[in-house]
């Protein structure tokens, strides 16, 4: 029987995200934004003020500040279930403040490990993801040459964060682990991640995966020319992989289309029977 994940809507509060950079970037519509996506079926919201697409560089914290805070703040206040996507210490502490129970961090503590204090002294669910450097030189630390490649490299590296994570008075079982597709990996990396779960199931802990929309699957649907299926025409395939990864098992699904995604699920629940997680 398939354990129906968790959705996760992303609200990127920023001007350069690779799916929807500008198009939330006022408070108003991205609140509007994040509204919507639950009204589609999205159970948590994933506010972020930094893109980390591969070349991006990096706001000064008080602008991450200004563009999530007062989201969250509304989000929260509607009743909202709000994680915060950041890397930041100072952000995540007024993100938990403003009302969000999460923190998405996708560094997994390595930008900042002072954030590991302030997830454990909130209590906070705590994502971490495999990380190996920042978005404007990730794509040189995509090498995985050791035995068991990048499947073992991941869970290896995510095993150690798990101890820094757990040593700074993380609860076990608030923690989630996410593989970091795109982020130091190729696309064919992204695909033995995706077609070999069980070790990172096995570490466990709840597994989160953001696939949606990401330049592996416009790769693979790219034309008879090489040129990629533009971000917003990939939701087909993205689909395809919320069915795939509901029945591997996994806790979240980190979606830009919450209603593509419930749709599909919603098949998974009427041929299967549902078991919540």
């Amino acid at each position: 029987m398939t354990t129906i994940p968790v959705l996760m809507g992303v609200v990127n509060v920023t001007p350069d995200s690779f799916s929807d950079g500008g198009r939330w970037l006022e408070p108003g519509a991205a609140v509007a934004h994040g509204r919507e996506l639950l009204a589609d079926g999205a159970d948590i919201l994933d506010i972020g003020g930094e893109s980390t697409r591969p070349g991006a560089t990096r706001p000064l914290v008080e602008e991450e500040l200004g563009r999530v805070v007062p989201v969250i703040t509304a989000l929260a206040g509607d009743g909202a279930v709000v994680s915060v996507d950041t890397m930041r210490a100072e952000v995540a502490e007024a993100a938990l403040a403003a009302g969000a129970t999460i923190v998405n961090d996708v560094s997994g503590g390595l930008a900042d490990p002072r954030i590991l204090d302030v997830v454990a002294a909130h209590d906070a669910t705590y994502v971490a993801m495999h990380w190996r450097a920042h978005a404007d030189h990730m794509r040189d630390f995509a090498v995985y040459d050791g035995p068991g490649g990048v499947v073992a490299a991941v869970c290896d590296e995510l095993s150690a964060r798990v101890e820094a994570i757990l040593a700074a008075g993380v609860r076990r079982e608030q923690v989630v682990l996410d593989p970091g597709l795109g982020f130091a990996k190729r696309a064919e990396h992204n695909w033995q991640l995706l077609r070999d779960l069980e070790p990172l199931l096995g570490l466990g802990h709840r597994v989160l995966v953001g696939a949606s929309r990401k330049s592996f699957l416009g790769r693979l649907l790219a034309d008879s020319g090489g040129t990629m299926r533009p971000v917003d025409q990939r939701e087909h395939a993205n689909t395809a992989l919320t069915v795939h990864l509901a029945q591997r098992g996994v806790w979240g699904l980190r979606v830009h289309d919450a209603r593509a995604a419930r749709d599909a699920l919603r098949v998974l629940e009427r041929l299967d029977g549902e078991v919540r997680a």
